[in-house]
């Protein structure tokens, strides 16, 4: 029989190098796993064919993982040119082939068509929900749902002609495409890099399909401050704990407001104080110790709470300091 994990409250952000061939959801209750903890969540999915940044929230940061879902986020991806698959990408089977013939000059002018304000739509091999149905799932029924097309920002968008080295499974040597294209991509929360690969393939006239996915910064994260599954697998617990970043480090952005014991007390009680501060949409509330009490805004002069930790989270998270 084997034996129960004994579970423990754990509270901060671990940035994990997600692994190709994972879900974004078995990596996390792996992780939580390795680290006995409580209570854990993701910060917004990668695909199996995904690797790179995957901030994962344990305990009071998960009150905080909305941020991340809203954070910017840059790709690096390739898409392999004259290829077209039904799910626009690797594991999909090959629905159309066109002959590629693609300048330079093509390249710069998608890459300026494809920078600043666009439109997409969402493809049907994706999580959206319909109807409390996850997309996918009518996919995989062979049912087409109509879906609206939505406006994202392609803030920074790269892109180089390239050999492509990463030929699909179902494509025989002498069917296979020679080109690709590498793009390095900033964009806002929502942005899907597949059916941006797909458009981009449109817009040069031959069709497109993306080989490979990888997530390197979202918000102020970046993946070389990211740990390794099998790294992290290979220490010891305690080291895996101190690889775990404070709860905080998700409110880079945020307002730091230093409150008194008395309104300190008052604040984590849910009612909002009143002060001389600037008005600030993001704020990070804090007692005279440093601990980190929730966030809030400031409105006229008045600090209004909005997700707080609960007394029992910051005596733990000051047990473990």
């Amino acid at each position: 029989m084997a034996t129960k994990i004994k579970r423990r409250p754990v509270h901060g952000v671990l940035l994990l190098d997600k692994p190709l061939g994972w879900s974004s959801n078995d990596i996390l209750q792996k992780v939580k796993w390795l680290l006995r903890a409580e209570k854990a969540g993701h910060t917004g999915t990668l695909d199996p064919l995904a690797s790179g940044v995957l901030p994962l929230c344990f305990g009071a940061a998960t009150k905080f993982s909305q941020l991340q879902l809203d954070a910017d986020k840059t790709y690096e991806a390739t898409a392999v040119l004259g290829i077209q698959t039904s799910t626009g990408d690797a594991e999909g089977e090959i629905i159309a082939q066109r002959p590629v013939q693609v300048t330079e000059a093509d390249i710069a002018r998608v890459q300026n068509q494809f920078t600043g304000a666009i439109q997409q739509t969402p493809p049907m091999h994706s999580a959206l929900k319909k109807d409390g149905k996850a997309l996918y799932e009518y996919a995989r029924a062979g049912i087409e749902i109509e879906r609206e097309a939505r406006a994202v920002t392609i803030h920074e968008l790269a892109i180089q002609l390239a050999e492509n080295t990463e030929n699909h499974s179902a494509v025989t040597p002498n069917q296979a495409a020679n080109l690709a294209i590498k793009m390095i991509v900033k964009c806002s929360k929502g942005t899907y890099i597949r059916t941006l690969g797909e458009d981009i393939g449109e817009a040069l006239g031959c069709g497109a399909h993306l080989s490979r996915l990888r997530r390197v910064a979202t918000g102020g994260f970046q993946v070389a401050q990211c740990i390794t599954l099998a790294e992290l697998e290979a220490m010891p617990e305690e080291e895996r704990l101190a690889r775990l970043l404070p709860v905080d480090s998700l409110l880079e952005h945020h307002t730091r407001v230093t409150l008194d014991a008395d309104n300190a007390a008052r604040f984590l009680n849910g009612l909002a104080r009143r002060g001389t501060w600037a008005d600030s949409a993001q704020v990070a509330a804090y007692d005279p110790a440093g601990n980190l009490l929730g966030t809030g805004h400031i409105t006229r002069h008045e600090l209004i709470p909005k997700r707080l930790l609960s007394p029992l989270e910051i005596e733990q998270i000051t047990k473990k300091s």
